[in-house]
């Protein structure tokens, strides 16, 4: 495949992934504003960005739990971003800076499920910042714990 196809595959997919999302049919989960874009994504839309699961204990909860959901590093290559930092803000308006940095493979998950199950808002939901605590020292920080927002329901980018 030439680089200039992979190119233009890729474009129309982050396209065709931002029009799709931006009229989501279902109830709204995460609302991400990206420039002069507001995209919606309810659950269908997050599944399409592609979900991974991560087993991990926090400080908040007791023993290790199973979180599935979008990896940070999906966002940020969907809405095609690479520098700065996404403001996380929670239901209450409670927001934090997380740096591109934390878009990586291995790093920061948008969570939707803990152990199975939607997250309500008494627990944390319905979407929750969780970093593989277990895997990787480095995320066992205050820093990293400021981080992990929960209740989370929109997004802004910021270069």
């Amino acid at each position: 495949m030439t680089q200039a196809y992979q190119l233009l595959a890729k474009t129309f997919l982050s396209f065709a992934l931002l029009t799709s999302i931006a009229h989501a049919e279902g109830e709204v989960l995460l609302t991400v504003t990206h420039g002069e874009s507001v995209i919606e994504y309810d659950q269908d839309g997050l599944d399409r960005l592609g979900t991974v699961t991560v087993d991990t204990s926090t400080i908040w909860t007791d023993g290790v739990s199973s979180f599935t959901g979008v990896p940070l590093r999906n966002l940020a290559e969907t809405l095609e971003v690479t520098e700065g930092v996404f403001l996380a803000s929670a239901i209450n308006d409670y927001t934090v800076e997380i740096p591109m940095s934390d878009a990586v493979e291995g790093g920061a998950v948008i969570a939707f499920l803990k152990d199975g199950e939607p997250m309500s808002v008494r627990d944390k939901g319905p979407l929750w910042v969780v970093y593989p605590y277990d895997d990787n020292p480095d995320y066992q920080s205050e820093v990293t714990y400021s981080r992990s927002i929960w209740q989370l329901d929109r997004i802004e980018t910021s270069e």
